[in-house]
């Protein structure tokens, strides 16, 4: 079992935005009364018209994705590849043949025709969404190669460099439901674990935020490292994180957030009490439900602070026992004599540590004195901007009082917090 301030040390948590776009495929629908006229024409336009055909075969692929129709989907890969890359392609459709979807679809983002010996490689968009989970599609860059075949086109190959990769790429997945939501991973007793705890979990963070989010939740579990960062981005220090919450586009200005998912490190899911896994899951959905509010530039104290306040809300833990780092720099400098600035989140060990509890100090103290839902109102105002002068406007009018003045009286009360 790990203590309050293991759990203090792996949390830290983000949300990125990667502006991805595309549409859904559109197939033309087939003609039972001339399907050889129709087989004609196709190979016609197959012929000299690459990115029609190729646009065709992507469409009947993800069609295929959609109806689980193995065969359908064997038929859209090279039947001259290597076995074992066909092979591979059938485990891939098997592991995503666990996972529900909404949508599925592929889009041609063509930019060079293909090369004279018939191998072509241009963009392609996936937009896909997680039924029961994403309120919206989103949208990835995913890396294909296509042969021509006489007059027909294949998927030859998948594994660009740079390929965007799902818990699909890595093996078969367990798949669990819940009311509010669905965890993915690839081992039970983890995924399990999650899900039983995910509903309630929910809850707690609508009891704090409010009603108007989708309450609705994607947890993934990796299985390794590699998986784990494929999921949240090469700029996260994977062996120090409990948790993520990510998302792959962002629009404040519109509430819309596309592909919002917690991931959680293997070795958290694995080590972290009960208890502890619920502070991180709350932490982490407190983020989701705040997503839309937040922009990436707003201040850390009150992102971090706020997800926080809401991870322990329900813990009984004493504050000594949530901010340990907090009590010793009391013991010995005094209390802080400003807030935490953003450059002290993206430090390592104690530093960032102390970061985090004195957020969440920080946070617990603005409830005690101005209520949960005032300071509620002041987070949608402060993490809506990243300007110091909107920042100090709306800490004014929310509370009467400006940084330095929260600042003094944040400290004062420190000592009796922490007695």
């Amino acid at each position: 079992m790990l203590g309050s301030e293991s759990v203090r040390g792996w949390l830290a948590a983000a949300a990125s935005g990667a502006v991805l776009a595309g549409m859904t495929v559109v197939g033309l629908p087939g003609t039972p009364a001339a399907p050889r006229v129709v087989e004609q024409a196709q190979s016609v336009v197959s012929a000299s018209a690459p990115e029609f055909a190729v646009q065709q075969l992507l469409e009947r692929r993800a069609e295929a994705i959609r109806a689980g129709d193995e065969a359908a989907f064997a038929a859209t890969v090279d039947p001259q590849a290597p076995e074992a890359f066909r092979q591979r392609q059938l485990e891939w459709f098997r592991n995503l043949a666990a996972v529900p979807l909404a949508e599925w679809s592929y889009r041609l983002d063509a930019t060079e025709p293909p090369v004279a010996s018939g191998i072509w490689a241009p963009d392609v968009v996936l937009r896909y969404a997680l039924a029961g989970v994403d309120g919206v599609p989103t949208q990835r860059s995913v890396e294909h190669s296509f042969v021509r075949r006489g007059d027909s086109w294949y998927v030859a190959d998948d594994a660009g460099a740079h390929r965007w990769r799902g818990p699909w790429d890595f093996g078969p997945c367990h798949v669990v439901r819940t009311g509010n939501g669905l965890v993915i991973g690839h081992d039970r007793e983890p995924v399990e674990r999650v899900a039983r705890q995910l509903d309630a979990v929910v809850r707690d963070v609508t009891g704090v935020w409010g009603p108007d989010w989708d309450q609705r939740v994607g947890v993934l579990i990796p299985a390794s490292q590699e998986e784990l960062r494929a999921m949240v981005g090469a700029e996260f220090a994977v062996d120090g994180i409990a948790a993520v919450a990510v998302a792959d586009r962002v629009d404040t200005a519109t509430r819309r957030v596309e592909g919002p998912r917690v991931v959680l490190n293997p070795r958290a899911a694995e080590e972290l009490s009960d208890a502890a896994l619920e502070v991180v899951l709350r932490h982490e959905i407190t983020h989701i439900a705040a997503r839309p509010y937040t922009v990436d530039g707003a201040p850390m104290w009150i992102r971090e602070g706020f997800a926080d306040y809401v991870g322990y809300r329900d813990t009984g833990l004493p504050p000594r026992d949530v901010a340990p780092a907090l009590v010793r720099q009391l013991r010995t400098s005094g209390p802080p004599d400003q807030l935490p600035n953003s450059a002290d989140f993206h430090q390592a060990g104690r530093r960032l540590d102390l970061a985090y509890q004195q957020s969440w100090s920080l946070v617990r103290h603005l409830v005690d004195r101005f209520g949960e839902q005032r300071v509620v109102h002041l987070y949608r105002r402060i993490a809506a901007t990243d300007s110091p002068a909107e920042v100090e406007a709306a800490l004014r009018e929310e509370t009467g009082l400006t940084t330095t003045q929260l600042t003094e009286d944040w400290a004062t009360a420190l000592p009796e917090t922490f007695g």
